[in-house]
């Protein structure tokens, strides 16, 4: 597999724009998802190849830093390619610069590949002895741990839908930013876009399940944990950074 950067220019719809007319959360997270898929293809490391020998890539992390939110209609190249070789699976990068070429997001995110049938990890030099990688990153982050919610923390209740579950059966991880934004005090997420995410993924969740978000919330940052409301196990953590809307 000769390592490659994947390029395309890509115009924000209006559906997946929010009230004041930036790019969803939600939206922007999809499309990195998106990109990494199309990359992972051409590279013939994509889901269908996968599929055949029983293989899923699973995102673990997530480091999302926003200069600023694009606005609808808004044309912008975003770029990924793999980053760094990992045991268990790799890490993959992306950018995504205006009509003038400055850069508005960059994001780095880690990838576990994970044997299906028994539903551990796998070696990627086993099955992708050939990968290359470039060595070089958008942002420099080994994913830190990030902090524990406190107990004053206020909860907010999610059902699982069926609109939330992926092709691998489980809820989608560009879901569990969104439940963790709409958990921030209403009228501060009406004044404010987020401008950091960090996103660390533990264990699946199922449709029609029920899960509770921790929020600790501070005048610019807001931390979330994110759990199984029967089991209280936890599901995932995020930590959101915050800028006034202006």
């Amino acid at each position: 597999m000769r390592a490659t950067k994947y390029k395309k220019e890509y115009n924000v719809k209006s559906h997946e724009v929010d009230c004041h007319g930036f790019l969803r959360l939600l939206s922007l997270m999809s499309i990195l998802q998106d990109i990494a898929v199309e990359n992972a293809d051409k590279l013939g490391l994509g889901l269908e190849v996968c599929a055949r020998h029983d293989l899923a890539w699973v995102g673990s992390n997530y480091l999302v830093k926003i200069f600023r939110m694009p606005r609808q209609h808004e044309s912008f190249l975003i770029e990924t390619w793999p980053a760094e070789k990992k045991l268990w699976g790799a890490i993959r990068d992306f950018t995504m610069t205006d009509e003038s070429g400055k850069p508005i997001i960059l994001a780095s995110s880690q990838w576990v590949l994970i044997d299906a049938k028994r539903r551990r990890p796998g070696m990627l030099s086993k099955y992708f002895p050939d990968y290359e990688a470039f060595g070089e990153r958008a942002l420099k982050t080994d994913f830190p741990k990030l902090p524990t919610v406190g107990e004053s923390a206020s909860k907010t209740s999610f059902k699982v839908r069926f609109d939330d579950i992926d092709v691998n059966g489980h809820v989608n991880n560009t879901i569990y930013p969104l439940w963790a934004s709409e958990s921030v005090d209403k009228d501060y997420r009406m004044t404010h876009l987020p401008s950091e995410i960090e996103l660390c993924f533990k264990k699946e969740a199922l449709y029609s399940e029920t899960v509770d978000v921790l929020t600790e919330q501070t005048e610019d940052e807001s931390l979330h944990s994110i759990c199984d409301t029967k089991s209280g196990d936890e599901l995932a953590q995020c930590r959101i950074k915050w800028q006034k809307l202006v």
